[in-house]
């Protein structure tokens, strides 16, 4: 047995799976970004006014989904825009997910775990980031 999970020791490459972690994290999240770019921030625009907040905000969207991904994958500036990739993330479950914060999927699973991936994903990111990136 020894012998055998000795042989998994060729599939240690942390530097390939934080490459992974970050492509998949910052990859998946331009997706909403572009979203944005092409469709408008009018619904977060009504949103953040509904709160009483300037809908100027609403362009921290942009931030957060375009020009931070874009930096991770770039590899420059990662725990920074890795950090603003998280706090975009708190800000939208803030803005529209927080009554789906107990409940559960129609198929089980937690409401807010696509959410959660991309904050809990952004924040380790910015955890295991290079310093001098």
């Amino acid at each position: 047995m020894k012998y055998f999970l000795s042989a998994f020791h060729v599939l240690h490459r942390p530097e390939a799976g934080f490459f992974i972690l970050r492509w998949l994290v910052a990859g998946l999240m331009l997706f909403h970004g572009v979203s944005k770019l092409l469709h408008g921030l009018d619904a977060i625009e009504l949103r953040l006014a509904g709160f009483g907040l300037p809908a100027f905000i609403a362009y921290g969207a942009l931030l957060g989904e375009v020009a931070a991904p874009l930096l991770v994958l770039a590899n420059r500036l990662v725990a920074p825009a890795a950090l603003v990739m998280a706090f975009n993330m708190v800000v939208a479950v803030a803005l529209t997910h927080t009554s789906q914060f107990l409940t559960l999927s129609k198929s089980g699973g937690w409401a807010l775990e696509l959410q959660a991936f991309y904050f809990f994903g952004s924040l380790v990111i910015a955890l295991m980031a290079p310093r001098e990136t």
